[in-house]
């Protein structure tokens, strides 16, 4: 399969369909894009030679009424820079314009789509609205990457001909971003959302706490804030959401149909909320606020009532703000806490979760304790065998896989990367695609695994273009891996179809690694 899809791969560019395959000569029409140039993935690509759609200033998006909101935003994303009115309508003859209709095959799932550009029109069809915003992600890649600037571009508006077909392989592809170690805005955090939608990523993990900051305003708790929220890694200003902001950032996603996994990291990591009320500690004390980078050093006192009553507030408050189905309850490098006494507090904690409505994600190390059948396992270690998740997948319990070797964003490319750590690696973005989540861990099959993250760590990281650096092209790279299919998955071919998404990044700005893997565009 491998070699059949190599030599598909290199007559591909031999007859000028993938990019870097041949430069358009000055004066010539721009190209449309080829829908095989997608990313992710789609499970079926076929296009349509000589068949062309473009937009003009009479295209009409036609939607039925449940997909109002996916239509809307599609019409919102392309106003700007075409300088088109697109209006959105319910009713009408649907030809000549964007058609977003709600049925289609029961194979395509709650999140797959077909779409079909011919010369009268597009149609894009997906038994869900989710279903349709994938595909608004997949057409916004066939348009010229000018489409996605916000000001007034000159045309033409070209879409090629074709068929797409597509679902994703794992419900769950997911993004986590730390705003503990330093602290990111509502903005930038929307920002990120927007950058995550478009390959398809369905779940943002937002690490609110650590031992270097608190940022989710809790009632009945205000030094969490005051005190634990009140700097960051390096001593600076630090700074939390309150819970209108937080809302603020969960309708956000949800309009791009991401859900928030919010996650409250226990029993350690937790110096800021230590250093925020001294009752917490098993001595009384309150510790200093803590600025380095560190971990293993801090522990909730596990055998105090008052611990018990302080997290079922904070889950308590969590889970009312939060609609997604998770709540994160971290459970890594709790190395100051005895293994017993860890086990009987994720326990006692899965329980209050369960309590409140909410599954539990935990780190892979929760499976020491004995896992809810609800509760689900983020693998994060640079091992391939782990016979404790091993077990306890082969009892029911899922798992998502980030392993810090191959989808951790924060792990430098290089070692001359400016930013990031290496103590996982190095990761440049081959190694990032070439790995499969489904057979990567020793006795667990694919089965068992619900998705694939990539988290992102802020040790290092103090702004957008700092996350956009470790992010991208890699964010990508593992959003392929978790929506397409294995069979899909080769490195020749994505990384021709990866470079041509830099024209997209700079119509959207984004910083990206211009890795030396990829033959980015001149």
């Amino acid at each position: 399969m491998r070699a059949r899809m190599l030599a598909v791969g290199l007559l591909l560019v031999a007859t000028g369909v993938l990019p870097g395959a041949g430069r358009a000569q000055a004066g010539d029409p721009p190209r449309p894009v080829p829908p095989r140039d997608v990313v992710p993935a789609p499970v079926s690509v076929d296009a349509s030679a000589g068949v062309t759609y473009a937009l003009r200033p009479s295209t009409v998006i036609y939607a039925d009424r449940g997909a109002a909101g996916v239509a809307e935003y599609l019409a919102a994303l392309l106003r700007p820079s075409t300088g088109y009115p697109l209006p959105v309508r319910f009713a009408g003859d649907d030809r000549g314009g964007i058609a977003l209709r709600l049925g289609g095959p029961a194979g395509l799932g709650g999140q797959g789509y077909r779409l079909d550009v011919s010369r009268p029109g597009i149609a894009l069809r997906a038994r869900t609205p989710a279903g349709l915003f994938a595909g608004v992600q997949t057409l916004r890649q066939l348009l010229p990457a000018k489409a996605a600037r916000t000001t007034v571009q000159s045309g033409p508006w070209v879409v090629a001909g074709g068929h797409v077909l597509d679902r994703p392989r794992f419900a769950y592809r997911g993004a986590m971003l730390d705003v503990s170690r330093h602290f990111f805005t509502v903005a930038q955090v929307e920002r990120y959302v927007d950058e995550m939608a478009l390959y398809k990523i369905n779940y943002l993990h937002l690490h609110l706490s650590d031992d270097q900051g608190w940022r989710i305003a809790i009632s009945g708790w205000p030094r969490l804030t005051a005190v634990g929220g009140s700097t960051e890694v390096g001593g600076g200003p630090g700074g939390y959401y309150t819970q209108s902001q937080y809302r603020q950032i969960v309708a956000y996603a949800q309009r791009r149909y991401v859900t928030v996994v919010p996650e409250i990291d226990l029993p350690g990591h937790t110096n800021a909320a230590l250093a925020s009320y001294a009752a917490l500690n098993c001595d009384g004390v309150a510790p200093p606020r803590y600025t380095g980078t560190d971990v293993g050093f801090s522990s909730l006192c596990v055998g105090k009532e008052l611990t018990y009553r302080f997290i079922d507030d904070v889950i308590g408050q969590l889970a009312a703000l939060t609609p997604g189905p998770y709540l994160h309850i971290g459970g890594d490098e709790a190395r100051s806490t005895m293994p017993a006494d860890y086990a009987s507090f994720i326990n006692r904690v899965q329980r209050i979760v369960a309590a409140h409505g909410k599954s539990v994600v935990g780190w892979h190390d929760v499976v020491n304790a004995t896992p809810l059948p609800s509760t689900v396992a983020e693998f994060w270690d640079t091992e391939t065998t782990n016979d404790a998740v091993a077990a306890a997948a082969a009892r029911g319990t899922k798992l998502i896989m980030a392993p810090a070797s191959r989808a951790y964003l924060d792990m430098k490319y290089t070692e001359g990367t400016p930013l990031g750590q290496d103590w996982a690696g190095l990761i440049e973005v081959r190694d990032a695609y070439g790995w499969d989540p489904g057979a990567y861990l020793s006795g667990v099959g694919e089965s068992a695994v619900l998705g694939v993250e990539g988290p992102l760590w802020s040790e290092t990281l103090v702004s957008t273009a700092d996350i956009e650096y470790m992010a991208f092209p890699r964010l990508p790279a593992l959003a392929e891996l978790a929506w397409s299919s294995e069979s899909t998955h080769s490195w020749p071919a994505f990384r021709l179809r990866l470079a041509a998404q830099a024209p997209l990044w700079t119509a959207l700005d984004i910083n990206y690694y211009r890795s030396p893997q990829i033959p980015w565009p001149a």
